[in-house]
Protein backbone atom coordinates (compact mmCIF):
# COMPACT_ATOMS: atom_id res chain seq x y z
CA UNK A 1 0.00 0.00 0.00
CA UNK A 2 2.83 2.39 0.85
CA UNK A 3 6.17 3.03 -0.79
CA UNK A 4 9.47 3.69 0.96
CA UNK A 5 11.70 6.03 -1.01
CA UNK A 6 15.07 5.70 0.66
CA UNK A 7 17.76 8.31 0.62
CA UNK A 8 21.12 7.52 -0.88
CA UNK A 9 22.32 6.76 2.61
CA UNK A 10 19.72 5.32 4.95
CA UNK A 11 20.27 6.77 8.47
CA UNK A 12 19.78 3.31 9.90
CA UNK A 13 22.45 1.63 7.77
CA UNK A 14 26.03 2.66 8.44
CA UNK A 15 27.41 0.20 5.89
CA UNK A 16 26.43 2.30 2.87
CA UNK A 17 28.88 4.75 1.37
CA UNK A 18 27.69 8.34 1.73
CA UNK A 19 26.75 9.92 -1.56
CA UNK A 20 26.39 13.66 -1.97
CA UNK A 21 22.87 14.78 -2.72
CA UNK A 22 22.08 17.03 -5.63
CA UNK A 23 21.73 19.94 -3.24
CA UNK A 24 25.13 19.35 -1.67
CA UNK A 25 26.88 19.04 -5.00
CA UNK A 26 25.28 22.19 -6.38
CA UNK A 27 25.69 24.43 -3.35
CA UNK A 28 28.79 26.58 -2.81
CA UNK A 29 30.93 25.64 0.20
CA UNK A 30 29.87 28.75 2.07
CA UNK A 31 26.85 31.04 1.87
CA UNK A 32 27.95 34.22 0.13
CA UNK A 33 24.92 36.14 1.35
CA UNK A 34 23.86 36.31 4.99
CA UNK A 35 20.25 35.62 5.91
CA UNK A 36 19.90 39.22 7.11
CA UNK A 37 20.88 40.36 3.61
CA UNK A 38 18.45 37.89 2.05
CA UNK A 39 15.74 39.18 4.35
CA UNK A 40 16.40 42.76 3.27
CA UNK A 41 16.44 41.63 -0.32
CA UNK A 42 13.21 39.68 0.14
CA UNK A 43 11.48 42.64 1.76
CA UNK A 44 12.90 45.14 -0.75
CA UNK A 45 9.55 45.92 -2.37
CA UNK A 46 7.92 46.45 0.98
CA UNK A 47 10.85 48.51 2.22
CA UNK A 48 10.86 50.69 -0.91
CA UNK A 49 7.15 51.39 -0.75
CA UNK A 50 6.86 51.75 3.01
CA UNK A 51 10.23 53.48 3.36
CA UNK A 52 9.41 56.06 0.69
CA UNK A 53 6.16 56.97 2.42
CA UNK A 54 7.70 57.06 5.89
CA UNK A 55 10.76 59.06 4.81
CA UNK A 56 8.41 61.74 3.53
CA UNK A 57 6.40 61.62 6.72
CA UNK A 58 9.44 61.56 9.03
CA UNK A 59 11.46 64.09 7.05
CA UNK A 60 11.15 66.81 9.68
CA UNK A 61 8.36 68.92 11.04
CA UNK A 62 6.09 69.03 14.02
CA UNK A 63 4.32 66.03 15.48
CA UNK A 64 0.59 66.71 15.25
CA UNK A 65 -2.72 64.98 14.57
CA UNK A 66 -2.29 65.34 10.83
CA UNK A 67 0.97 63.38 11.01
CA UNK A 68 -0.67 60.64 13.08
CA UNK A 69 -3.51 60.38 10.54
CA UNK A 70 -1.06 60.08 7.64
CA UNK A 71 0.92 57.44 9.53
CA UNK A 72 -2.29 55.50 10.24
CA UNK A 73 -3.09 55.42 6.51
CA UNK A 74 0.41 54.20 5.63
CA UNK A 75 0.30 51.41 8.22
CA UNK A 76 -3.17 50.24 7.19
CA UNK A 77 -2.18 50.06 3.51
CA UNK A 78 0.85 47.95 4.46
CA UNK A 79 -1.34 45.04 5.65
CA UNK A 80 -0.61 45.82 9.29
CA UNK A 81 -4.30 45.75 10.13
CA UNK A 82 -6.57 47.86 12.30
CA UNK A 83 -5.72 46.34 15.69
CA UNK A 84 -1.95 46.48 15.24
CA UNK A 85 -2.11 49.99 13.76
CA UNK A 86 -4.06 51.31 16.72
CA UNK A 87 -1.67 49.63 19.16
CA UNK A 88 1.37 51.10 17.39
CA UNK A 89 -0.12 54.61 17.30
CA UNK A 90 -1.05 54.39 20.96
CA UNK A 91 2.50 53.36 21.86
CA UNK A 92 3.95 56.15 19.72
CA UNK A 93 1.78 58.75 21.40
CA UNK A 94 2.98 57.51 24.80
CA UNK A 95 6.62 57.67 23.69
CA UNK A 96 6.20 61.17 22.31
CA UNK A 97 4.73 62.34 25.59
CA UNK A 98 7.16 60.41 27.83
CA UNK A 99 10.29 61.44 25.93
CA UNK A 100 9.09 64.92 25.00
CA UNK A 101 9.60 64.30 21.28
CA UNK A 102 8.86 67.31 19.11
CA UNK A 103 10.24 66.56 15.64
CA UNK A 104 8.88 63.92 13.26
CA UNK A 105 12.45 62.72 12.50
CA UNK A 106 12.53 61.25 16.00
CA UNK A 107 9.45 59.13 15.29
CA UNK A 108 11.15 56.66 12.93
CA UNK A 109 13.25 55.06 15.66
CA UNK A 110 10.29 55.18 18.03
CA UNK A 111 8.18 53.33 15.44
CA UNK A 112 10.92 50.73 15.00
CA UNK A 113 11.13 50.04 18.72
CA UNK A 114 7.34 49.89 19.06
CA UNK A 115 7.12 47.40 16.20
CA UNK A 116 9.91 45.25 17.64
CA UNK A 117 8.17 45.20 21.02
CA UNK A 118 4.92 44.13 19.33
CA UNK A 119 6.55 41.33 17.30
CA UNK A 120 8.93 39.88 19.88
CA UNK A 121 6.23 37.70 21.52
CA UNK A 122 5.84 35.92 18.14
CA UNK A 123 9.50 34.90 18.11
CA UNK A 124 9.33 31.54 19.88
CA UNK A 125 11.96 29.07 18.60
CA UNK A 126 10.79 25.49 18.07
CA UNK A 127 12.36 22.97 20.46
CA UNK A 128 12.30 19.53 18.83
CA UNK A 129 14.42 17.79 21.46
CA UNK A 130 11.55 17.02 23.85
CA UNK A 131 10.41 13.86 22.02
CA UNK A 132 11.86 11.25 19.70
CA UNK A 133 10.51 11.07 17.13
CA UNK A 134 9.24 14.63 17.26
CA UNK A 135 6.18 14.63 15.01
CA UNK A 136 5.35 17.83 13.14
CA UNK A 137 2.06 18.03 11.27
CA UNK A 138 2.06 20.66 8.51
CA UNK A 139 -1.18 22.14 7.24
CA UNK A 140 -2.53 25.10 5.28
CA UNK A 141 -4.66 26.02 2.28
CA UNK A 142 -3.67 25.10 -1.26
CA UNK A 143 -0.92 27.16 -2.84
CA UNK A 144 0.74 28.58 0.26
CA UNK A 145 4.01 26.69 -0.30
CA UNK A 146 3.34 23.93 2.19
CA UNK A 147 5.23 21.08 0.52
CA UNK A 148 8.14 23.36 -0.42
CA UNK A 149 8.35 24.51 3.20
CA UNK A 150 8.58 20.87 4.30
CA UNK A 151 11.58 20.36 2.04
CA UNK A 152 13.26 23.45 3.47
CA UNK A 153 12.43 22.40 7.04
CA UNK A 154 14.06 19.03 6.40
CA UNK A 155 17.22 20.81 5.30
CA UNK A 156 17.10 23.13 8.33
CA UNK A 157 16.78 20.27 10.83
CA UNK A 158 19.54 18.34 9.10
CA UNK A 159 21.88 21.29 9.60
CA UNK A 160 21.03 21.00 13.31
CA UNK A 161 22.32 17.41 13.24
CA UNK A 162 18.87 15.77 13.36
CA UNK A 163 17.62 12.90 11.21
CA UNK A 164 14.37 13.47 9.32
CA UNK A 165 11.65 11.34 7.73
CA UNK A 166 8.97 12.77 5.42
CA UNK A 167 5.37 11.53 5.22
CA UNK A 168 3.53 12.25 1.97
CA UNK A 169 0.08 12.63 3.51
CA UNK A 170 -1.29 14.93 0.80
CA UNK A 171 -3.00 12.19 -1.19
CA UNK A 172 -5.52 14.52 -2.84
CA UNK A 173 -3.27 16.79 -4.93
CA UNK A 174 -1.95 14.89 -7.93
CA UNK A 175 1.62 16.22 -7.88
CA UNK A 176 2.07 16.38 -4.10
CA UNK A 177 3.49 12.86 -3.79
CA UNK A 178 6.06 13.37 -6.53
CA UNK A 179 6.96 16.82 -5.22
CA UNK A 180 7.69 15.53 -1.73
CA UNK A 181 9.67 12.57 -3.07
CA UNK A 182 11.78 15.03 -5.05
CA UNK A 183 12.44 17.04 -1.90
CA UNK A 184 13.39 13.82 -0.12
CA UNK A 185 15.94 13.07 -2.80
CA UNK A 186 17.36 16.59 -2.66
CA UNK A 187 17.71 16.40 1.12
CA UNK A 188 18.88 12.78 1.14
CA UNK A 189 16.07 11.60 3.44
CA UNK A 190 13.46 8.83 3.26
CA UNK A 191 9.87 9.56 2.22
CA UNK A 192 6.91 7.36 3.13
CA UNK A 193 4.41 7.81 0.30
CA UNK A 194 1.16 6.24 -0.93
CA UNK A 195 1.03 3.92 -3.91
CA UNK A 196 1.52 5.74 -7.20
CA UNK A 197 -1.42 3.95 -8.87
CA UNK A 198 -4.12 6.68 -9.30
CA UNK A 199 -6.85 4.03 -9.13
CA UNK A 200 -5.81 3.08 -5.60
CA UNK A 201 -7.08 5.69 -3.18
CA UNK A 202 -4.82 6.09 -0.15
CA UNK A 203 -5.97 7.30 3.23
CA UNK A 204 -3.69 10.20 4.26
CA UNK A 205 -4.07 9.32 7.94
CA UNK A 206 -2.88 5.76 7.24
CA UNK A 207 0.17 7.01 5.31
CA UNK A 208 1.23 9.28 8.18
CA UNK A 209 0.49 6.59 10.80
CA UNK A 210 2.80 4.24 8.91
CA UNK A 211 5.47 6.93 8.70
CA UNK A 212 5.40 7.64 12.43
CA UNK A 213 5.75 3.95 13.26
CA UNK A 214 8.61 3.65 10.78
CA UNK A 215 10.37 6.60 12.44
CA UNK A 216 9.95 4.98 15.86
CA UNK A 217 11.46 1.72 14.62
CA UNK A 218 14.40 3.42 12.93
CA UNK A 219 15.25 5.93 15.66
CA UNK A 220 14.50 8.98 13.51
CA UNK A 221 14.53 12.36 15.28
CA UNK A 222 11.84 14.25 13.36
CA UNK A 223 8.81 13.31 11.25
CA UNK A 224 7.47 15.99 8.91
CA UNK A 225 3.93 15.04 7.92
CA UNK A 226 2.47 16.73 4.85
CA UNK A 227 -1.32 17.05 4.76
CA UNK A 228 -3.74 18.01 1.98
CA UNK A 229 -4.45 21.69 1.45
CA UNK A 230 -7.79 22.76 2.85
CA UNK A 231 -10.00 25.75 2.20
CA UNK A 232 -11.19 27.06 5.53
CA UNK A 233 -14.79 27.11 4.24
CA UNK A 234 -14.81 23.41 3.34
CA UNK A 235 -15.89 22.04 6.69
CA UNK A 236 -16.16 18.42 5.53
CA UNK A 237 -12.55 18.52 4.38
CA UNK A 238 -11.46 20.11 7.66
CA UNK A 239 -12.98 17.07 9.36
CA UNK A 240 -10.65 14.87 7.31
CA UNK A 241 -7.61 16.69 8.61
CA UNK A 242 -8.87 16.38 12.19
CA UNK A 243 -8.92 12.62 11.57
CA UNK A 244 -5.24 12.74 10.54
CA UNK A 245 -4.36 14.34 13.87
CA UNK A 246 -6.35 11.73 15.83
CA UNK A 247 -4.65 8.86 13.98
CA UNK A 248 -1.18 10.29 14.69
CA UNK A 249 -2.07 10.22 18.39
CA UNK A 250 -2.79 6.50 18.06
CA UNK A 251 0.80 5.91 17.00
CA UNK A 252 2.23 8.19 19.72
CA UNK A 253 -0.25 9.30 22.41
CA UNK A 254 1.04 12.87 22.81
CA UNK A 255 1.67 13.46 19.09
CA UNK A 256 1.66 15.49 16.95
CA UNK A 257 4.04 17.53 19.06
CA UNK A 258 3.74 20.53 16.77
CA UNK A 259 1.00 21.61 14.34
CA UNK A 260 2.46 24.13 11.90
CA UNK A 261 0.18 26.28 9.77
CA UNK A 262 1.78 27.59 6.58
CA UNK A 263 0.62 31.06 5.49
CA UNK A 264 1.29 32.95 2.28
CA UNK A 265 2.37 36.51 3.18
CA UNK A 266 0.75 37.77 -0.01
CA UNK A 267 -2.75 36.94 1.26
CA UNK A 268 -2.62 39.88 3.67
CA UNK A 269 -5.52 40.07 6.11
CA UNK A 270 -6.92 36.75 4.87
CA UNK A 271 -4.08 35.11 6.77
CA UNK A 272 -5.83 36.07 10.02
CA UNK A 273 -8.95 34.18 8.91
CA UNK A 274 -6.86 31.12 8.12
CA UNK A 275 -5.18 31.20 11.53
CA UNK A 276 -8.57 31.28 13.26
CA UNK A 277 -10.11 28.47 11.19
CA UNK A 278 -7.18 26.06 11.43
CA UNK A 279 -6.63 26.83 15.09
CA UNK A 280 -10.28 26.02 15.85
CA UNK A 281 -9.92 22.69 14.04
CA UNK A 282 -6.41 21.60 15.05
CA UNK A 283 -5.10 23.77 17.90
CA UNK A 284 -2.28 25.22 15.81
CA UNK A 285 0.95 25.57 17.80
CA UNK A 286 3.10 27.47 15.31
CA UNK A 287 3.16 29.38 12.03
CA UNK A 288 5.35 29.48 8.92
CA UNK A 289 5.08 32.64 6.84
CA UNK A 290 6.19 32.10 3.24
CA UNK A 291 6.74 34.19 0.09
CA UNK A 292 7.99 37.33 1.80
CA UNK A 293 10.21 37.72 -1.26
CA UNK A 294 7.26 38.45 -3.53
CA UNK A 295 4.78 41.29 -3.54
CA UNK A 296 3.92 40.76 0.12
CA UNK A 297 3.70 43.96 2.12
CA UNK A 298 5.25 42.34 5.20
CA UNK A 299 2.80 43.99 7.56
CA UNK A 300 0.80 40.79 8.01
CA UNK A 301 3.29 39.77 10.72
CA UNK A 302 2.21 42.77 12.78
CA UNK A 303 -1.43 42.07 11.92
CA UNK A 304 -1.13 38.61 13.48
CA UNK A 305 0.49 40.06 16.59
CA UNK A 306 -2.19 42.74 16.83
CA UNK A 307 -4.96 40.16 16.58
CA UNK A 308 -3.58 38.21 19.57
CA UNK A 309 -2.17 40.82 21.99
CA UNK A 310 -2.47 38.56 25.04
CA UNK A 311 -1.46 35.15 23.71
CA UNK A 312 0.07 35.46 20.21
CA UNK A 313 0.82 32.36 18.14
CA UNK A 314 4.42 31.35 17.67
CA UNK A 315 5.82 32.45 14.32
CA UNK A 316 8.37 29.65 14.03
CA UNK A 317 9.81 30.31 10.56
CA UNK A 318 9.70 32.82 7.72
CA UNK A 319 10.57 32.19 4.07
CA UNK A 320 12.30 34.88 2.01
CA UNK A 321 13.37 33.08 -1.16
CA UNK A 322 13.45 29.95 -3.28
CA UNK A 323 16.70 28.49 -1.94
CA UNK A 324 16.90 25.58 0.47
CA UNK A 325 18.39 27.84 3.14
CA UNK A 326 15.81 30.60 2.78
CA UNK A 327 13.51 29.36 5.54
CA UNK A 328 14.76 30.46 8.95
CA UNK A 329 13.52 31.02 12.51
CA UNK A 330 11.74 34.34 12.95
CA UNK A 331 13.72 37.10 14.66
CA UNK A 332 11.65 40.21 15.45
CA UNK A 333 14.48 42.76 15.53
CA UNK A 334 16.10 41.38 12.39
CA UNK A 335 12.75 41.50 10.62
CA UNK A 336 11.94 45.09 11.62
CA UNK A 337 15.45 46.30 10.76
CA UNK A 338 15.04 44.78 7.30
CA UNK A 339 11.57 46.26 6.93
CA UNK A 340 12.29 49.81 8.09
CA UNK A 341 15.99 50.26 7.40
Amino acid sequence: MFSFFKSKKDPGDSSETPVKSAVESESPPEESISFASKLKQGLSRTRQNLGKQLSGLFGGGKIDEELYEELETILLTSDIGVNATHQLLENLRKQVKRNALTDSIQLKQALKESLITMLEPLAQPLDTTTHKPFVIMITGVNGVGKTTSIGKLAKFFQTQGQSVLLAAGDTFRAAAREQLIAWGERNNVTVIAPDSDPDKKSDPAAVIYDAVNSAKARGIDIVLADTAGRLTTQLHLMEEIKKVKRVIAKAIPDAPHEVLLVLDANTGQNAITQVRAFNDALNVTGLILTKLDGTAKGGVVAAIAGQYPENPPALRFIGVGEGLDDLRPFDAREFVEALLD
